[in-house]
This record gives C-alpha cells, sequence and structure tokens, in this order.
C-alpha cells in the first residue's frame, strides 16, 4: 500500500497509485470511485485481451498523471478513449461520458481500492468461451 497524498481535488479521499507494467507512467486517483463493474463488451474484451474489462468510474478531475505524461498513447478522441502506457501497452483508464468521467482499469490500480465490481454489463457479448460464475447482477447492455 502506497502512503497517502494530498487529494488532486482538495478533499479528504484517500488517494491510490496506479501504474502501467513498465513502469513509466504512473497516475494517483482518489478512492471515490461513483461506480464499478465488469463489462464484457467486445470493445473491452479487445482493449484488455481478456474476459472482461474490470473498472471503476470517478469524475476526471480526480485523477491525476504523476508519472509519464509524454508518453501516454491516446487511442480515440479526447472526450473519449482509451489511454495507454506507449512504451509496453498497458490499458490505464477509458475516457467516457463527454470527457467527464474516466474508467479506471483496475488491474492497473497497485493499491486496492474499497469499491469492488457491483455488476457484469453487455453479458450478451460475453465470451463463448468464459463463464460467469458469481451472483452479481448480469444486465445484457449498461443500463
Amino acid at each position: 500500500m502506497s502512503p497517502e497524498a494530498p487529494s488532486v481535488n482538495g478533499g479528504d479521499d484517500r488517494m491510490l497509485v496506479g501504474a502501467c507494467q513498465c513502469g513509466a507512467v504512473r497516475y494517483r486517483v482518489a478512492d471515490a470511485f461513483v461506480y464499478a463493474a465488469n463489462c464484457h463488451c467486445s470493445r473491452c474484451r479487445a482493449a484488455t485481451g481478456s474476459a472482461f474489462k474490470a473498472f471503476a468510474g470517478i469524475e476526471t478531475t480526480k485523477l491525476e498523471i504523476t508519472k509519464g505524461r509524454d508518453i501516454l498513447l491516446i487511442v480515440g478522441e479526447d472526450d473519449l478513449n482509451d489511454t495507454r502506457c506507449a512504451a509496453c501497452g498497458s490499458l490505464l483508464f477509458s475516457v467516457v461520458r463527454n470527457g467527464n468521467y474516466v474508467r479506471v482499469a483496475m488491474g492497473s490500480l497497485v493499491d486496492a481500492p474499497s469499491i469492488r465490481p457491483t455488476e457484469h454489463i453487455f453479458v450478451g457479448s460475453t465470451a463463448p468461451w468464459f463463464e460467469i460464475t458469481d451472483d452479481l447482477p448480469q444486465s445484457e447492455e449498461n443500463e
């Protein structure tokens, strides 16, 4: 667990550290996520190379790149994209909702967040080789 740092939004939120695989990019984000889910859509599966993307959503202003801003790889537009490390390719977060929120790839967090995924979304696109075995609610789309 990393030491707590001052909040990026002026509040008292506990701060979490995140990083890419090679360590060239690091960020910090408030442990004040609004929602979290496991997304099974074909885009998230392709972006992660896995059965689903576990993500936690938070306002964009609550995430700060602390190292490696110059080597970020932005795939998409400023207000709708996947943000990766250009050196190792790790998916760090996705910018969504007209740029107002980021969906942090939970696998990129070094520290454990207090939130856990609460549902599976886009289960109509679940990989045919994967079986959801937990009791979280499931929705065909993102409701």
